[in-house]
């Protein structure tokens, strides 16, 4: 008797498996940390929920919601995933940002060699290390620095030449062989705030608002899409402060009609040179955007296991707020873990609209924006 009402109370309460935060241990939740733990009989262990070790059956699970909790048990922490203290990936960060302050504070770009040893780590394992983090390389931070030391010393008024050498380049010649693509003009033009920099534009109209298109000899260097074209060609002026704007014409308008047709049909695609500009990990980021097929989304993890960095969620989400050029860039695509729509430059609703035209069946009838037609 005493077996069948043990076994009937038993059989009550949930299994494991079936609470909510299982399926967090399962994926190896990081984000779950610290908010639970879980303890494993048949390896007399206890651990945070984004343990590396092999999954456990659920049955030899028990869930703790405080570390003391865990220990009470009296099995011991977990090598792998040290659930007593610091996570390894906090850990890892910190030997990072200990190696981004000495690339900071370094005249010359020092080697992987130096870097790994003064963090005590081999160079292959502290080069991985390094880009899992940061979403770049060591040599790639490296770069991004140096570019923002050059831009800082040309906007400073130093001369080119001063500002060169305070930035860590050794040469003038190896400057200049990447000077256009790190600066998107000469050095000399960056310095003189894009003056004589010719920048074309035309203001157009979408069911979605106002859409300005801007471009350079490169390419298209900014779509903005908004409410307002006032403000649109504020910002636009702001960007490029003491450029030489010009104004539409017959031809450009027709560049202008083509971005307008893709954001209203975007199934038609868009096949235009772009004018880029952002840092080595910004551009890895939008260039894994514009792999996103239309009608799909993907998530800011996902983009930064994509590109290799997943430890890089928050600076892909900065990526995408960083990102200039509406549509031909696509981040409205990435949306959150559990695919709610988050922040978009350009307005939610924008993005939502975004999303419906592209996930609509051909020839289906468009859904007008929930905002309406903005008049100029």
């Amino acid at each position: 008797m005493t077996t069948t009402v043990t076994a009937l109370r038993n059989s009550a309460q949930p299994s494991v498996a079936e609470d909510p935060r299982w399926a967090r241990i399962v994926a190896r939740d990081k984000t779950a940390d610290g908010r639970f733990w879980y303890s494993v009989s048949t390896t007399g262990v206890y651990c945070r929920p984004s343990c590396p070790s092999r999954t456990a059956n659920p049955g030899n699970v028990q869930l703790h919601d405080s570390l003391a909790g865990a220990r009470a048990t009296g099995f011991r922490p977990c090598k792998r995933c040290h659930p007593d203290g610091p996570s390894i990936e906090a850990e890892n960060a910190v030997l990072v940002a200990r190696a981004c302050r000495i690339i900071e504070e370094s005249e010359e770009e020092p080697s992987l060699e130096t870097l790994a040893e003064a963090v005590g780590r081999s160079p292959s394992y502290f080069h991985r290390l390094f880009r899992a983090v940061t979403g770049v390389t060591p040599k790639g931070y490296a770069a991004a620095r140096r570019a923002m030391k050059l831009q800082e010393g040309l906007t400073s008024g130093s001369s080119v030449t001063a500002a060169i050498y305070d930035a860590g380049f050794n040469s003038s010649g190896r400057f200049y062989e990447k000077s256009t693509d790190m600066l998107g003009m000469t050095p000399s033009r960056y310095r003189a705030g894009g003056a004589d920099e010719e920048i074309r534009f035309a203001v157009g109209q979408t069911s979605l608002g106002a859409i300005l298109v801007a471009s350079s000899r490169k390419g298209v260097a900014a779509i903005l899409l908004g409410d307002d074209p006032d403000r649109l060609l504020r910002n636009l002026q702001d960007r490029f402060p003491r450029a030489h704007l010009i104004g539409a014409d017959r031809e450009y308008e027709a560049l202008v009609a083509q971005v307008v047709g893709f954001v209203e049909a975007p199934r038609l695609g868009l096949d235009l040179p772009l004018d880029v500009r952002g840092t080595a990990f910004q551009q890895r980021v939008w260039q894994a955007f514009r792999e996103i097929p239309a009608g799909t989304t993907v998530s800011y993890a996902e983009i930064a296991r994509r590109i290799g960095a997943p430890g890089a969620v928050r600076a892909v989400a900065g990526a995408c707020a960083a990102n200039n050029l509406a549509v031909a860039i696509p981040c409205h695509r990435v949306v959150r873990q559990d695919g709610s729509l988050s922040g978009y430059a350009w307005g939610v609703e924008r993005k939502r609209a975004l999303l419906e035209r592209e996930s609509a069946r051909p020839g289906a009838q468009k859904r007008p924006s929930p905002e309406g037609p903005v008049s100029g």
